[in-house]
């Protein structure tokens, strides 16, 4: 049995020196042939020596997470299930039960319902936590147990999931589920059309030149675009999306690598719809990759206003390889590059700080380069946007609530304690945020500031050298009064944490339309953007200075 596997391991392996050799790798094969042969024999004298047992497996999917943390985060092995939910991601189509999920321990956290899909005919909510799938216990599942979710049409599961430290079971019919790219759009009464985009999978170009001819058609004299949250996708079609509103025949974006036949340039291929209709376009910290091919080629070429806060900063483009039985390797292969020249990737993971963690660029680090009108704008940390919002930003304590789960384990609660009638008038109140604070004591809520790991690790500086009782006294004193700063920063913080708070209740009662319709009621984004677009004046004058 083991010699099979060997045998099968060697083909991979070999297959993978193939693979390099043929995409013009640097080190010779000699030097690749050496490496693979003693990773070879060291896997097998683990496998057939070791004092105990061995899974040759998780040896192996270990060795290889290993290898690829070295590089960067985008740089990863794909297991048949993964490709498959790659597939379903970028194809806006699957059969399952409409919800989304993720790892929760020993179960499944059911963190958004899509409305008038499986689970919600069947009752689940966001907060409900699955812990047995048919008769598989989630716990018992080794790898991505929401993939038992899934199944042919009209196929039947039951499951069990924990609410409100209830135990209960439903039984769930699969159906067609469809992830829109544009899941809302509509004409404002200032005649702005608005358009969400929210991912660039395969239908991002046709649902949204299929928005701006509909609301065009309606009487808009203005767009929308709203690529907040939206964390990319497909290039193609943030080509494409970037066609609707420039000539054919403009370069969009251009990718570069060590690697020749990498080296390429992207140009709109089609007819556009509009060149002219005004345009703003909305991005926050969340709006990668694809989204800031979009941003960074609108602001480049001086066609639209950039409205909100700085980008995510990814100006690495992977691709798919395919590897042996099912699995792929999605391997950086280039940076991109906006129309003037820009690679807007916000941390260098070719350089590490002594951490091992990768090294952002320094504000003072960037370079300038002109858009098409002589603006002058900058690369190394995303794409700043030409109105700024501190709205659209996230604080550090921010950041810490929705990491560890604060805003949306509170959003649960509320929503089994209170009731909202209406996603237009509904705003989380002072009075609640108050609650908000409350319920952080009760849940020991805490986080680290980057000040306060600096802080640890000089101590365990200081105590490896000696110092530990002169550096204690100053490290406690230091760290309370951070302790004070971090309980002012949730009041500073207030009207920021509240937004996203109002944000995640409100999906609860209205799910993702009656998000979109209470931004439109109260975004401050969309408020702004639409006051751009109203001030020819200010639209003009942004766009030449």
């Amino acid at each position: 049995m083991k010699n099979n596997f060997y045998k099968k391991t060697l083909i991979l392996a070999f297959g993978g020196a193939v693979l390099f050799s043929s995409v013009g790798f640097k080190s010779d094969f000699f030097e690749i042939a050496k490496q693979i042969e003693i990773f070879t024999m060291l896997f097998k004298e683990i496998n057939m020596n070791y004092v105990d047992e061995t899974s040759p497996a998780d040896l192996m999917d270990t060795a290889i997470k290993s290898m690829l943390t070295d590089l960067d985060p985008y740089t990863n092995f794909w297991s048949e299930q993964d490709v498959q939910s790659s597939r379903i991601d970028m194809a806006g189509e699957y059969t399952g039960i409409g919800a989304v999920l993720k790892s929760n321990g020993d179960n499944l956290l059911i963190t958004e319902v899509y409305k008038d899909y499986p689970a919600d005919e069947a009752g689940l909510k966001p907060g409900d936590e699955i812990t047995k799938i048919g008769d598989t216990k989630v716990a018992d599942f080794t790898e991505n147990a929401g993939a038992l979710l899934n199944g042919s049409m009209n196929s039947k599961i039951v499951i069990n999931y924990t609410r409100q430290g209830k135990t209960q079971e439903a039984s769930i019919k699969r159906s067609s589920v469809e992830l829109k790219a544009v899941p809302f759009y509509t004409l404002l009464e200032d005649q702005s059309g608005y358009i969400v985009l929210s991912r660039f999978n395969q239908k991002a170009y046709e649902e949204t030149s299929r928005a701006v001819k509909d609301l065009k058609s309606k009487g808009a004299e203005k767009i929308i675009l709203d690529l907040r949250g939206n964390p990319g996708g497909l290039l193609s079609e943030a080509i494409n999306v970037s066609n609707i509103f420039l000539d054919k025949g403009e370069l969009i974006t251009s990718t570069k690598s060590v690697i020749e036949k990498y080296n390429k340039e992207y140009y709109t291929q089609k007819e556009p719809i509009d060149t002219k209709i005004p345009l703003v376009v909305l991005v926050n910290g969340q709006s990668a990759s694809a989204s800031e091919i979009v941003s960074g080629a609108i602001q480049d070429l001086d066609r639209g206003v950039v409205v909100g806060a700085r980008t995510f900063g990814k100006g690495l483009v992977q691709r798919p390889k395919e590897i042996a039985y099912g699995t792929q390797l999605k391997i950086t292969i280039s940076r991109y590059y906006t129309p003037s020249g820009r690679c807007i990737q916000a941390l260098d993971y070719r350089r590490r700080d002594e951490n091992g963690k990768a090294v952002r660029t320094k504000v003072e680090d960037y370079n300038a380069f002109k858009t098409k009108n002589g603006r002058t704008v900058y690369d190394g940390g995303g794409i700043l946007p030409d109105v700024r919002l501190e709205s659209s930003e996230y604080s550090s304590i921010t950041r810490a609530l929705l990491e560890k789960n604060a805003v949306f384990d509170f959003a649960t609660e509320y929503y089994y304690q209170n009731s909202v009638e209406d996603p237009l008038k509904y705003e989380f109140s002072d009075a609640e945020f108050n609650d908000f604070k409350s319920y952080l004591k009760t849940s020991n809520f805490s986080y680290k500031t980057a000040t306060e790991q600096e802080l640890e690790e000089l101590l365990i500086t200081a105590q490896s050298e000696g110092f530990q009782q002169d550096i204690l006294d100053s490290y406690k004193q230091i760290t309370q009064e951070i302790d004070k700063s971090k309980a002012a920063e949730l009041d500073e913080k207030k009207e920021e944490i509240k937004a996203v708070l109002q944000d995640e209740i409100i999906k609860r009662y209205f799910y993702q339309e009656g998000l979109y319709e209470n931004h439109v009621a109260n975004s401050r984004e969309i408020k702004k953007a639409r006051e751009v677009l109203n001030n020819p004046a200010q639209y003009a004058q942004i766009l030449e200075n």
